[in-house]
């Protein structure tokens, strides 16, 4: 059973941080891509950011210099390190996985986590 756990949610104020993680199972983790999504109330879900198999990111430009995801492949887990989060950054984080980030919405979900950055 494959399984996406988001944690690392919670209450923060603007300009400050928050990792969140992604622990997966039942997947070859090392062999997928891995990424982040966010869906704020009343807006559609946007991709957040992207860390392939070989470790390549890839930022949407609002969070350029912000955010910096890892993964560690022993722990099959990824890190999303949130910082200078604006009220703007509220949102369900979700994690994916997939072979290709092209195919992440037919990919693994986890439930998602709450992000909420208050100003």
């Amino acid at each position: 059973q494959v399984q996406l756990v988001e944690s690392g949610g919670g209450l923060v104020q603007a300009g400050g941080s928050l990792t969140l993680s992604c622990a997966s199972s039942g997947i070859s983790f090392s062999i997928n891509d891995i990424g982040w999504y966010r869906q704020a109330a009343g807006k559609q879900r946007e991709l957040v950011a992207r860390i392939s198999s070989g470790g390549s990111t890839n930022y949407a430009d609002s969070m350029e210099g912000r955010f910096t995801l890892s993964r560690d492949n022993a722990k099959n887990t990824v890190y999303l390190q949130m910082d200078h989060l604006k009220p703007e950054d509220t949102a369900v984080y979700y994690c994916v996985a997939a072979h290709s980030w092209l195919r992440f919405k037919e990919g693994f979900w986890g439930q998602g986590t709450q992000v909420t950055v208050s100003s």
